[in-house]
């Protein structure tokens, strides 16, 4: 069968077309992200042509990513080159095969299993911190439905406010991506998630005083709203970002030694560049070990936070030796 001359480009945006009738945006822009690397590779090695890409050049931009990047992400990056290398085959752009001669970059298990946590005694800390100094705001909102929930950033980001039912009180996460909100797993992330009566009063109090009184583009009331609409994902990582700064929280104080000054973590824009500030995930692997902790069993945490039991407890249950046999302690039986 002869191959048939495809711009990388070209075959790019046929890939993506075709994906995104059943995956999130999230992930089209992760393979988006990915193939734009790609695709920078073959112009630098003066690739135009699809026919021209071999096992061998893709061991050369596994080789350049690895240069730049940690492994975990190279290994992502790998993954959607040989998908996107199986659809190329299928269109007669590359050779039948070839995408079996692509091995993503091998990690430990260290590598691929994220450290970054708000822990109970951290998020006992900001809580108050916000509760007393920005009380009900949109930031306080946020990081207190990520922390008592442990909800995905899209979940929070999908929620209306008619997705609060104040008498159960419960939030009602919905798949809609017809009005640009869709959830991770689709339908399958559906699901009602039950609050606390005080985390329920904030959430009336915000709503009462604190919300902008605005629609977003589809004519919906986000519950997380800014003044031009539905809050956008990287105004929720900035909430979280800038509330979980230590020096925010803790009186003023810098574990990393930085003069506030001079340090560029103290603007808002840059809150991330922060070591010890960390994104709205951290949020929902702090939730599951808190959870954990406090003998919430393994089934009820993961349908709240909706995950698997062994995604569970591969990257999300980060509770110590030592906490892990305190919860077994109950259910061990003399024999």
């Amino acid at each position: 069968m002869d191959l048939k001359q495809t711009p990388p480009h070209d075959a790019k945006q046929r890939y993506l077309k075709k994906k995104r009738s059943h995956v999130s945006d999230k992930t089209i822009y992760n393979y988006d992200t990915a193939l734009k690397r790609f695709l920078e590779f073959l112009t630098e090695r003066g690739i135009t042509d699809m026919r021209n890409v071999d096992s061998d050049e893709i061991v050369r931009f596994e080789s350049w990513r690895l240069d730049s990047v940690k492994p975990i992400t190279a290994r992502n990056d790998m993954r959607t080159i040989k998908n996107f290398i199986e659809f190329c085959e299928t269109i007669q752009a590359s050779p039948v095969g070839l995408h079996e001669l692509v091995t993503p970059t091998k990690v430990s298990e260290d590598d691929e299993i994220s450290d970054d946590i708000l822990t109970k005694q951290e998020a006992a800390a900001v809580l108050p911190h916000l509760g007393t100094y920005n009380y009900a705001s949109p930031q306080h909102i946020t990081v207190l439905i990520l922390w008592k929930t442990g909800m995905r950033l899209s979940g929070l980001r999908t929620l209306d406010v008619g997705d609060f039912d104040n008498t159960r009180p419960a939030l009602e996460i919905r798949h809609r991506p017809d009005t640009s909100t869709p959830l991770k797993r689709k339908h399958k992330s559906e699901r009602d998630v039950l609050l606390t009566d005080d985390t329920a009063t904030i959430i009336e109090d915000y709503l009462t005083d604190q919300r902008p009184d605005v629609t977003d583009d589809h004519g919906r009331d986000p519950l997380l709203a800014s003044t031009h609409g539905r809050i956008s994902r990287t105004g929720i990582q900035k909430h979280v970002y800038t509330a979980t700064r230590p020096c925010t929280y803790n009186g003023g104080t810098c574990p990393f030694e930085k003069d506030p000054e001079t340090c560029e973590a103290m603007q808002y824009d840059r809150a991330s560049k922060c070591p010890g500030s960390v994104s709205p995930h951290a949020l929902r692997r702090g939730y599951v070990t808190a959870a954990r902790n406090a003998g919430q069993p393994k089934d009820v945490t993961g349908e709240r936070v909706n995950m698997s039991g062994p995604i569970l407890e591969k990257h999300y249950d980060k509770g110590t030796y030592d906490e892990k046999a305190e919860r077994r302690r109950e259910h061990i039986k003399e024999i």
